[in-house]
């Protein structure tokens, strides 16, 4: 399957804004309605999931602690660790259950210079999809990402959070 990935990828323009701008996972979890694509599919009391605002792949979720931490390991006391890997684990089984995939990639991306705050990525590979197109070129907005509109993200993630229910 090859993924129709229309949309050009600005890297300048998005590092530049990832680095003078306040961290997007606070805005979001205070409710900025700049964030359109970025539909909340989970929340409680020390954890949120919402759809990537740059998704490489449909279904592609954010999954982060509600509290600002940036660090996988230091930040994280074991307890605080398991519960979250139990939300991204009930995330990404629900993104299975929604958007058809033959493998879902999990993994904690982030820079001290960006986008600090602590998240995970869970991004569904769809069927069929060529080998050369697979596990970090599937993720990578440089290579383009899939056109998406707000009624779109919306659609998605009533779904979503349908199954998150």
């Amino acid at each position: 399957m090859d993924l129709e990935r229309s949309v050009a990828f600005d890297v300048q323009a998005y590092e530049s804004r990832v680095k003078s701008r306040p961290c997007f996972i606070c805005a979001i979890v205070a409710g900025d309605p700049d964030y359109v694509l970025e539909q909340v599919v989970y929340e409680d009391d020390r954890h949120v999931a919402f759809l990537s605002g740059y998704p490489t792949v449909p279904g592609y979720v954010l999954v982060s602690p509600k509290q600002h931490i940036e660090h996988v390991v230091r930040d994280l006391e074991e307890d605080a660790y398991h519960a979250i890997m139990g939300v991204v684990r009930k995330v990404a089984l629900a993104v299975e259950a929604v958007v058809p995939s033959e493998r879902t990639y999990v993994l904690s991306l982030g820079s001290q210079d960006g986008n600090s705050h602590l998240h995970w990525h869970v991004a569904p590979l769809p069927p069929g999809t060529a080998y050369d197109q697979q596990q970090y070129h599937a993720l990578m907005a440089e290579n383009g990402l899939i056109p998406w509109s707000p009624d779109q993200a919306e659609s998605l993630a009533g779904r979503l959070r349908a199954a998150l229910s």
